[in-house]
């Protein structure tokens, strides 16, 4: 039986509701903090930003993607794709922002006219600085500014590629501005660059995970007997900022542990009861993404067996993993043993594909499914995360991520060895 007295005994106004409230900061509520949060330190000094060099690459990559593939010109719309090539940071809404990359020629921006300092400010900060700025005053039609812009380049037809993220009216918006531009979906592109990770982003996204492992090994410790799940939650986003990011987790207990992404229901947590917890960080843009499963207590025989099932379906998953392997063969080899025990078929009880791809967003390219027969190569990144849900009772899900090396994979973090001891010696 695992002792947390001292979360409860430090909290007579109640850390938890600290935290939930967010009425202090942090260091002001240092001193009522549990002890395993209270002895974290700050990490936010490790990461190293991405370089203006290495977006000059990215950009270099697409354009030799968009000739392969026959486009002209790709265009980008506010979101992580522009951040990847341009560092530029643009948050959506009806007005076009666009940054057009094309093939021949030098790359522009159209955004409204009373946003052209801000632009002009951030196009400084990336590789496109110095690129030509189209505005359009707010009774104007933006659309034939691209249009133009395709036109000032020699573009009067072809075909301009939008980024997969891209509003329709936006996209919709260029192709009737410019009836003899076909645009076509530029995911061969964005996914062809942001698919395949260098060394720097695996250093990124393997800090990423440290951090949230030790997060949560934090809040576990914490955790005690009749905390709700926003109290659970609450840690883990305390946790995570001790150590100088922004992190967060949904935790769902017993039945509803059975719904793989959860249930708005309000929940208990008592001894002897599954709890789930998935979530992860962000560093300098990339993701982490982690589940464990574990109980407070001492867990039943039927909980030990599905653990042990998923654990092996995990470590199935990644063994499968190398380049060259299918992306279908790594969820087959999960749900084979998932099935072999009794919890098929197919998405019977393992009710979704084994994982997906993670970078600067938290589901991206690869992803781990039955029919993507695209074969893997060095620097895909993605989850492996199997589970066994079975309704009414509890669900059981491990997740760690792993990346492509030349001879196999690699995970970012050590699996979870047991319901009773779900981090092991994890102590970073």
């Amino acid at each position: 039986m695992i002792s947390r007295r001292h979360f409860i005994e430090a909290s007579t106004a109640g850390a938890a509701s600290l935290t939930l409230a967010g009425c202090e900061t942090v260091e002001q509520s240092a001193e009522a903090l549990p002890p395993s949060i209270n002895r974290l330190e700050s990490w936010a000094d490790r990461p190293t930003p991405i370089t203006m060099d290495e977006r000059v690459i990215r950009v270099d990559k697409a354009k030799q993607l968009m000739r392969e593939e026959g486009i002209d010109a790709l265009a980008l719309c506010g979101g992580t794709s522009m951040i990847y090539f341009t560092n530029i940071r643009w948050g959506g809404g009806e007005r076009l922002f666009s940054v057009v990359i094309p093939l021949q020629g030098e790359a522009f921006v159209v955004c409204p006219a009373f946003e052209e300092d801000r632009a002009r400010e951030q196009l400084a900060l990336g590789p496109l600085v110095g690129s030509q700025v189209y505005t359009w005053e707010e009774h104007e039609n933006p659309y034939e500014r691209v249009a133009q812009g395709l036109m000032d380049r020699g573009l009067k037809a072809g075909r301009i590629g939008a980024e997969e993220t891209m509003q329709f009216r936006f996209s919709n918006g260029i192709a009737l501005a410019a009836p003899a531009i076909e645009v076509v979906d530029a995911t061969v592109v964005t996914a062809g660059c942001r698919g395949v990770k260098n060394a720097h982003e695996i250093e990124l996204m393997t800090l990423a995970n440290e951090i949230t492992l030790t997060a949560y090994k934090a809040a576990y410790l914490a955790m005690e007997e009749g905390m709700t799940q926003g109290d659970v939650g609450g840690l883990i986003r305390l946790a995570h900022q001790r150590l100088g990011f922004s992190g967060s987790a949904s935790v769902q207990t017993g039945e509803w542990s059975a719904l793989p992404h959860g249930s708005i229901t309000p929940q208990v947590i008592h001894e002897g009861t599954i709890l789930l917890i998935d979530g992860g960080c962000t560093v300098e843009g990339y993701r982490s993404d982690m589940s464990r499963t574990f109980v407070l207590g001492q867990p039943s025989d039927i909980m030990r067996e599905r653990f042990d099932i998923e654990f092996d379906a995990q470590t199935a998953a990644y063994y499968a993993a190398g380049p060259g392997v299918l992306p279908e063969e790594i969820d087959s080899a999960a749900r084979k043993v998932i099935e072999d025990a009794g919890y098929g078929p197919g998405y019977t009880y393992f009710t979704h594909r084994v994982g997906h791809g993670i970078g600067m967003d938290g589901h991206e390219w690869p992803y781990l499914v039955k029919g993507n027969r695209t074969p893997l190569i060095t620097g895909n990144v993605f989850s492996d995360e199997p589970g066994i849900y079975v309704p009414g009772e509890f669900g059981v899900r491990l997740e760690d991520c792993m990346y492509i090396t030349d001879s196999g994979a690699e995970l970012f973090t050590p699996q979870s060895p047991s319901l009773e001891d779900p981090f092991g010696n994890w102590d970073h």
